[in-house]
């Protein structure tokens, strides 16, 4: 490994290897839901075609995941608020709790992993993820909605 992007792309591997490794247990939605939930929480309602475009996902993907998502009571499809023509996701009180949960477990887990870094190297790992991802979303001309505040505390759009 000689460019420290070599090194970046095998921590990157892992980073993602580990993910999935903490996803697994006692877990409700796997992670094409928790996405999904928690991009319409952040966004609001969406159409399949936004979700799509979102995600980068083709519709019938996202046609199978949603309704899967329906049956389990995490979405409902619901008219367009803005008075357009497609129907829109949007995220139940039980799809909203069940990802409340989720998140506050992952959090658990994080906590513990870090449990003996002192908390600005916290904030310092958090912001530049949070450069990172945003780097990615610009490289690609995707930007992800996120949180009206970030971890740097400057306020972004939510869309």
């Amino acid at each position: 490994m000689t460019k420290p992007t070599d090194l970046l792309e095998f921590e990157a591997m892992l980073f993602g290897r580990y993910s999935l490794i903490s996803r697994k247990g006692d877990h409700r939605l796997d992670r094409s839901a928790y996405t999904i939930l928690s991009l319409l929480r952040t966004n609001g309602p969406l159409s399949i075609g936004q979700l799509s475009e979102a995600l980068a996902l083709d519709v019938s993907t996202l046609n199978r995941q949603t309704a899967a998502m329906m049956k389990s009571g995490l979405l409902e499809r619901i008219p367009d608020p803005d008075g357009g023509i497609a129907r829109k996701f949007r995220v139940t009180p039980e799809g909203d709790a069940t990802l409340e949960d989720e998140r506050a477990q992952s959090i658990r887990h994080l906590d513990a992993i870090l449990a003996d870094w002192p908390e600005e190297e916290v904030a310092n790992l958090a912001s530049y993820l949070e450069r990172f991802n945003t780097a990615i979303e610009r490289y690609h001309g995707r930007p992800w909605p996120r949180p009206a505040a970030s971890v740097s505390g400057q306020r972004r759009p939510n869309k």
